[in-house]
């Protein structure tokens, strides 16, 4: 029998989600959460462009808790533990991309003991962080040696991302420089790139200090910029960096960074994306030396489409969902959960 899947927010990684697990054969849609009144009491299928698809979107809590479901798709803006927590006791394993990837014990405390309580499992999972960013690396980590050094990388132009309200308010372009600094981007991520962080350097057995050191750079605009934000005018936040890295003495052992763009042109300073382009990338130092580079993640600026990187977050979400729920109760991380693939289309299987 397919497992029951309730989806959980119906932003973009949302939306991808239904639309993967409509395609998974071992997964059936069995409710969705909306956040807003408007989406409330309407087929699913409506809200998603699929047509009916006889589950209807629902904006009650307890609705979703009495529901008779074995995971949930968990891919609000911002994760709420308290919103977890309920889930996992209400007997529905929970796969998310917004944490829990390599939760401290601290963290980790209160949803083992829900998970416990309901009989299932919490995973967190996704594409940066949750993916490229730590489960690759040290997946192909293993064809060297000796290794000293870990790097994970995005490179990513950020007007092709169609969501104005966080590119502004959140991640704070358009922005003064003190303010962007000062804003909230830099402790929201760190709560995921410092898991990532952590994973690689417990699993490669790097004798690094506990403290991962975080920093973040600006570049500003030089000239007026198009973007999804409006115009990003003179003067004003056109470009982020992110860096999270551990360090043993004075040797830095792992690097994961985040390089957001408006564009390459009219930047002070004058960062671009190298020959390369938009991509990942993940490094290995060791015997022997290599670089993976991963491209088409990130969609075409003016193209069609959605923003690849959104399906792949949710399609790692869905693919999950399986190996999730048939792990012991608890928080299963990728060091945990067994080899994962993702499943053939309708019309090839």
């Amino acid at each position: 029998m397919a497992l029951r899947v309730v989806q959980w927010a119906t932003g973009g990684v949302g939306v991808a989600a239904i639309k993967g697990v409509l395609e998974h054969p071992d997964l059936e849609l069995a409710g969705c959460w909306v956040h807003s009144e408007a989406k409330n009491g309407r087929d699913v299928g409506d809200i998603v462009g699929t047509g009916p698809l006889g589950v209807t979107a629902t904006n009650d809590v307890d609705e979703i808790l009495a529901l008779d479901a074995d995971a949930v798709i968990y891919t609000p803006l911002l994760p709420n533990p308290d919103e977890v927590t309920a889930l996992l006791r209400s007997g529905k394993n929970v796969v998310s991309p917004v944490g829990w990837f390599y939760p401290s014990e601290k963290e980790a405390a209160p949803l083992r003991a829900a998970a416990e309580q309901g009989g299932v499992t919490l995973h967190g999972t996704g594409i940066a962080p949750g993916g490229i960013s730590e489960k690759f690396p040290l997946l192909m980590s293993t064809m060297s040696t000796g290794v000293t050094f870990v790097r994970a990388e995005e490179f990513s132009d950020l007007r092709s991302y169609e969501a104005p309200d966080v590119v502004r308010h959140v991640m704070g372009f358009g922005d003064t420089p003190d303010k962007a600094l000062s804003g909230p981007m830099q402790k929201l991520l760190d709560g995921g790139f410092i898991q990532s962080v952590k994973m690689i350097v417990d699993s490669i057995g790097f004798a690094a200090e506990p403290r991962v050191r975080s920093t973040q750079e600006i570049a500003v605009a030089t000239a007026p910029i198009d973007s999804p934000i409006g115009t990003i005018e003179p003067g004003q936040v056109a470009a982020r960096k992110f860096h999270w890295e551990a360090l043993v003495g004075d040797d830095v052992v792992v690097e994961v960074t985040v390089n957001w763009l408006m564009g390459e042109e009219n930047l002070d300073p004058a960062w671009n994306f190298g020959p390369a382009g938009q991509r990942y990338e993940m490094e290995i130092k060791g015997n022997p030396d290599f670089t993976v580079t991963v491209k088409g993640f990130q969609s075409d600026i003016g193209g069609e489409g959605p923003e690849y990187g959104v399906v792949a977050t949710a399609a790692h979400c869905v693919n999950s969902v399986p190996a999730v729920c048939a792990a012991p109760p608890g928080i299963s991380t990728y060091l945990d959960l067994p080899f994962i693939s993702a499943k053939a289309a309708p019309g090839l299987r």
